[in-house]
């Protein structure tokens, strides 16, 4: 069986993480994706490199571009809007990222593409949007997250200095699912009137989509102590306040509830768990498990008043201490039997071999000519109809230049000049 984008065309102009995370979602889906690069290469391909010293094997590049051709074309060299046209001519969808000012200097914006070909689904994702004050500027992840409130809501710092969540690019993967999604939303559309259209992601937009419960506001709950708050951090940030200072005002804002005990995690006997009760029934549970009283079960019950938070600061050493006395697994076997839900703390590099993670096809293993066998995530998604899958290793750089130009109709002559 074929995927459910089998047959949908793909032109991808595309660098680091968020537009191809979406091509290889698509790929994984059945899609032909062509992934254009200049002549130096995605600069990704040469990050975290697989083989020390050997340069276009970068390990992030290899799992963002799977199930791609690859061609380099010099977008500056006038010959290339040739190809340009006639990859458009003959494809569905362009995805793109770049700051906004980039795609009218390459003749790729989307006035130009669609002459080319009314009924293209045209991609663009920038950092911060084609509008606004903040819109020139270039931006990655990281920036995303500080500029977002994605940094400063994590509360951690090093010194007095905010630090970024570093375990994966939140922002730019994001991304990556909102321009997937919007694309086949679009395919969708398309099949029913005939239409192409433009779509727009951010990375901020990602970012904030992923803070939706703190950056709702209510004019009767929080409107006016936002505004106090707003006042008093720019007037600490105007006075060279420290950024410690700043988040301690900004903790004052903050409601303090009682310390949660039933989500968290804790020390075991031979390694980390997580406990995760986001209800009061699953709370009893645990505490019932751990033979704990906890006066949130009594009738009347407020969180936010002294008696509360003085009485769970005092259950603090009883859960940690109970959950001390047994192992990993031990606990899994108890509170799995009691309901409570509950994981190991596990590195991803454990997981290759996880029998979780391959019974539920979350791993795949191709091979590669000079890598050998690689495993990498598998497609997110179990299609019943359409089943999704990984057909190919990431390109090396131009490695279907000379395939898909002549595919197209050109000659050497032409292919040697744009390439």
């Amino acid at each position: 069986m074929s995927g459910p984008l089998s047959g949908i065309k793909i032109i991808e102009f595309s660098q680091i993480i968020a537009a191809p995370f979406a091509g290889s979602m698509l790929s994984d889906m059945g899609a032909e994706i062509i992934k254009i690069e200049p002549p130096t290469g995605d600069p990704w391909r040469y990050a975290l490199e697989i083989i020390p010293g050997v340069p276009g094997f970068g390990r992030s590049f290899f799992a963002l571009n799977r199930g791609k051709k690859g061609i380099t074309l010099d977008l500056k060299n006038p010959k290339s809007t040739t190809v340009v046209k006639k990859l458009t001519e003959e494809s569905d969808v362009m995805i793109i990222n770049s700051r906004p000012d980039v795609p009218k200097k390459l003749n790729l914006d989307y006035e130009n593409i669609k002459s080319y070909n009314p009924k293209i689904i045209y991609c663009s994702n920038t950092a911060f949007g084609r509008s606004g004050p903040d819109s020139h500027r270039p931006g990655y992840d990281l920036i995303a997250q500080a500029i977002s409130g994605l940094m400063s809501g994590e509360n951690k710092t090093i010194e007095g200095v905010p630090q970024p969540i570093q375990s994966s690019a939140v922002a730019d993967y994001a991304t990556g699912l909102g321009m997937a999604w919007s694309i086949c939303a679009a395919l969708f559309h398309r099949e029913k009137t005939g239409l192409g259209q433009k779509i727009e992601t951010t990375l901020l937009g990602s970012a904030l989509s992923l803070q939706n419960g703190k950056f709702f506001e209510s004019d009767i709950f929080d409107k006016e102590i936002r505004k106090e708050f707003k006042h008093n951090i720019n007037t600490m940030k105007n006075s060279g306040n420290t950024y410690s200072e700043i988040q301690n005002e900004y903790q004052k804002m903050i409601h303090k509830t009682a310390h949660n005990h039933y989500y968290r995690t804790y020390q075991v006997k031979n390694g980390i768990l997580a406990v995760g009760c986001l209800s009061d029934p699953l709370r009893k549970k645990m505490a019932d498990t751990l033979d704990i009283y906890d006066i949130r079960f009594e009738d009347g019950y407020d969180p936010y008043s002294e008696k509360a938070l003085k009485f769970n600061e005092s259950l603090i050493p009883k859960f940690e201490s109970k959950m001390l006395i047994k192992t990993v697994n031990e606990w899994l076997e108890i509170f799995d039997k009691a309901g409570v839900p509950s994981g190991e703390v596990k590195f991803v590099e454990e997981l290759t071999d996880d029998k979780q993670v391959i019974e539920n096809n979350l791993v795949t293993e191709i091979q590669h000519s000079v890598l050998g066998n690689i495993k990498m995530v598998g497609p997110m998604l179990n299609m019943s109809e359409t089943p999704l899958s990984v057909n190919s290793p990431a390109p090396e750089l131009g490695e279907h230049t000379e395939e898909v130009l002549k595919d197209l109709g050109f000659d050497d002559d032409l292919i040697a000049d744009v390439r």
